[in-house]
């Protein structure tokens, strides 16, 4: 044992030696690492290689400020004329001209009627605003000052915009946004609104005996209307294919969401034509009640309700002022509360409005009578504004109040002006569609004047609101006016109901029988409409999953 005892103490150290050594390596190699991180930050050169600055602007690394501006119209304007020749629409009030084609728009200062607040600063989160020619929403992360006085130019050909003021670049074409050099792409899908309607010898999506909520008054066929063929016509953009709606699809999108359609009687036309395409694949539950109609579709959890709101702004119809008890009063500076409650859950709301503008009520702004629209009943008063300007304050009071409720985070679409086909009068004096088996082309087109100036103030009123958005909510302008100009053929007319003797024809002095040149025929042009909304939906998704 002893002499055992001098080996083991002897070898110890050779042992212990090494490991010292390399321990005291190993530190000194740490120190040299951290001084060279210092000096050289190893995450720089890692994002400098797989970050550069063009590939950083692709993927929207940069925060940089996006405002898109598109308006069509000073919002006094009182006419437009469209040139057959060059498609360019002039505004008659202001001199200002929009080329329908290439959508190259001047947007000077605006002599608005109401002071909605549209140059103040507005700040927000994650805010999102819409090109109105491609219908794809482009990502606003940090809002600056929305000044409505900057003069746009925008070209959608060439991809360039000249803004002297601002040095902000937009491309309409593309949905690409820039400031100051950085790009944001979000969806590069094309224009669906520039197109031509082609025959479909595929036929409609359903027919009128396949769906049990078809509303009576839009069963063209079940009324007895002899022609057929309006059915069978598909919108065709001019630089892709606008997809035929698949129902499966459709709930497979909308999965354990909430489509709300808001407004009036046309909302009700384009809620039942989708009822009715969906219907062929699931027929859902109905849970409606008093206040709403409400369908559940179990499969995907997918419910779409339908509430009445015929101007979508508050009404009354106590006395007020020099306005006597039972005339409709509308106060145009606050939005409809019959459904702002419900808003929060909603996930695509879509607005229907404007006809009803025509229709008998008054006007009332900031707590004053400023108009009415078939009741004035004291001429030595001036009216301070008319029936379209009445819509457009609408418009951006409505869309104010969504794009500023803290607790709404969905989409809301704005589908544009539903245009009417009463030829030779209104539809209380004389006006007709009767006759008309097919869509019109340029040359038989009548232009109406009074749409083409509501379209222009509701895309006013359009973006006039959602300059002061301030949650996350997303916005969409569907742009159905221009293509829907040309189906005069798609409206019920004069076979409105079940009546065996109702009246069809002219009489013998050339007066047409009542009719209905408004709503549209189910199935036929409306259900495009949804093919509209279908696409809208699903680039919004891609937009917010990307």
């Amino acid at each position: 044992m002893k002499s055992n005892s001098p080996k083991s103490v002897t070898s110890y150290p050779k042992t212990i030696l090494p490991i010292a050594a390399s321990v005291g390596g190993l530190a000194l190699f740490l120190i040299f690492a951290s001084l060279l991180l210092v000096s050289q930050p190893l995450g720089s050169k890692v994002s400098g290689y797989f970050y550069n600055v063009d590939q950083a602007t692709k993927i929207g690394l940069y925060n940089e400020t996006s405002i898109l501006e598109n308006q069509v119209n000073n919002t006094e304007a009182k006419s437009n004329i469209v040139d057959s020749v060059t498609n360019k629409t002039v505004d008659s009030g202001t001199d200002k001209t929009v080329d329908l084609d290439t959508n190259k728009t001047v947007d000077t200062d605006t002599n608005e009627t109401v002071d909605l607040d549209t140059n103040k600063t507005v700040v927000t989160e994650t805010t999102k605003t819409t090109n109105l020619d491609t219908n794809k929403t482009v990502d606003i992360d940090t809002s600056k000052n929305a000044d409505s006085g900057i003069k746009k130019i925008v070209d959608s050909g060439t991809s360039k915009s000249d803004d002297s003021n601002t040095k902000k670049i937009v491309d309409s074409g593309t949905s690409k946004t820039a400031d100051s050099g950085a790009k944001k792409i979000v969806d590069p899908g094309c224009d669906l609104y520039h197109g031509k309607w082609v025959h479909d010898s595929a036929g409609p999506l359903y027919s009128n005996n396949s769906c049990p909520v078809l509303s009576q008054m839009q069963n063209c066929q079940g009324n007895g209307r002899p022609d057929k063929d309006y059915e069978n016509w598909r919108w065709k953009p001019t630089k892709c294919n606008l997809p035929r709606l698949d129902p499966k699809k459709f709930l497979e999108l909308m999965r354990g969401k909430t489509l709300a359609f808001i407004g009036d009687s046309v909302a009700r036309n384009q809620m039942e034509s989708l009822l009715c395409i969906l219907w062929q694949a699931e027929a859902p539950i109905n849970r409606g009640n008093k206040r709403m109609q409400r369908y559940y579709f179990r499969s995907t959890s997918t419910t779409i309700i339908r509430i009445w709101s015929s101007w979508l702004v508050h009404k009354t119809t106590e006395q007020f002022d020099f306005a006597p008890e039972g005339v409709d009063k509308l106060h145009l500076d606050a939005p409809d509360e019959t459904f702002m409650d419900i808003i929060p859950s909603v996930d695509v709301l879509v607005l229907s409005s404007g006809h009803w503008f025509a229709k008998r009520s008054v006007y009332i702004l900031n707590n004053e009578i400023v108009g009415g629209q078939l009741w004035w009943p004291d001429n030595s008063r001036t009216k301070k504004i008319d029936s379209t300007e009445a819509f457009e304050i609408s418009v951006a009071t409505i869309m104010s109040s969504l794009v500023t409720n803290p607790d709404y985070k969905g989409l809301t679409v704005v589908r544009a002006y539903s245009p009417d086909h009463y030829e030779g009068g209104t539809w209380n004096t004389g006006g007709s569609c009767t006759g008309k088996v097919k869509p019109a082309v340029d040359g038989e087109l009548v232009e109406s004047g009074f749409t083409n100036i509501m379209h222009d103030k509701q895309i006013s009123g359009f973006n006039r609101g959602i300059k002061k958005k301030t949650n996350k909510s997303r916005v969409a302008f569907m742009d159905i006016t221009k293509p829907f100009a040309y189906r005069h053929d798609g409206h019920p007319g004069p076979f409105r109901n079940l009546d065996p003797n109702k009246i069809t024809k002219r009489s013998a002095d050339g007066r047409p029988p009542p009719q209905d040149c408004l709503h549209w025929c189910m199935p036929g042009p409306i259900d495009t409409w949804n093919e509209f909304l279908m696409e809208t939906i699903r680039r919004d998704f891609e937009s917010q999953d990307t």
